[in-house]
């Protein structure tokens, strides 16, 4: 009886660096769904809506439809693992600090005139 490969591994060689992250995460959709209807017997479009419904499937769904969906995988997962460093160095993200830049200067902005209005 040959051996089954173990879930992970599977997934992994089924990702290619150079699709883009909304084809990957229908990939992925589309496997669970399978799965899905051999254990089950339903229709494909049945166990599709099904995956969704779950917590994992409505992730992947705003993943495939969220700002990255376009973006190749490759490029995608060298963010995440940049981010994820900085994360655990205790770091703030560039673009964080940068709109904590534009909400303070707002900030002062406002206040600046309120205290102007109060000397006046």
């Amino acid at each position: 009886m040959p051996l089954k490969k173990p879930p992970i591994q599977e997934a992994r060689e089924s990702v290619h660096p150079d699709q883009t992250v909304s084809e990957m995460v229908e990939e992925v959709l589309q496997r669970q769904a399978r799965a899905l209807l051999q254990r089950s017997g339903c229709s494909l479009q049945k166990a599709l809506e099904a995956v969704l419904r779950t917590n994992a499937g409505q992730q992947l769904s705003n993943l495939r439809d969220g700002p990255h969906a376009q973006q190749k995988v490759r490029e995608w997962q060298e963010n995440l693992l940049w981010e994820r460093a900085l994360e655990r160095l205790g770091m703030v993200s560039y673009m964080e600090w940068l709109e904590g830049i534009e909400v303070r200067t707002e900030s002062h902005a406002l206040l600046e005139e309120e205290l102007a209005s109060l000397q006046g």
